[in-house]
């Protein structure tokens, strides 16, 4: 007899939120990694049939702690829910968000939020002062080009 496959329920979609204020992008900081802080966009794994728009809308709230408004995709992408090895690709979106008050107050998932630009962001990682997570990394790569 061959072993069980375990059934895993993967997400229909990931959407993150990029709030832009003069050429300048919301980053949350993460817990630390390897000794340097790990800077994210808010973001949401969308289940089943919810609406995308709705998720990404209640995440951004949650976690930056400010009330925007969540406008048209400006991105869109794939992203990788599997492994290495087992990789299975889901859309990923990126929506554009807006809000009249810029003061960030993260969740307790984060400790902090900083404040910088796209190609500001990958001179710091090139330059090992700022840990960028893998998927955002790729993201914003693809985005300038």
């Amino acid at each position: 007899m061959g072993r069980r496959q375990k059934i895993l329920n993967y997400p229909k979609a990931f959407a993150c939120a990029m709030l832009e204020d003069g050429g300048r992008v919301l980053f949350l900081v993460g817990k630390e990694r390897y000794g340097r802080k790990r800077l994210v966009l808010p973001n949401v794994e969308i289940m089943g049939r919810r609406d995308p728009v709705a998720e990404i809308g209640n995440a951004f709230a949650e976690q930056a702690g400010i009330d925007g408004q969540v406008h048209e995709s400006i991105f869109e992408g794939r992203y990788n829910v599997g492994s290495r090895k087992y990789r299975k690709f889901i859309p990923l979106l990126v929506f554009k968000v807006s809000a009249k008050r810029m003061q960030a107050k993260p969740s307790s998932d984060f400790t902090g939020f900083k404040w910088v630009s796209l190609k500001g962001a990958l001179e710091k990682e090139k330059k090992k002062e700022l840990f960028l997570e893998k998927w955002v990394s790729a993201l914003i790569r693809k985005m300038i080009i």
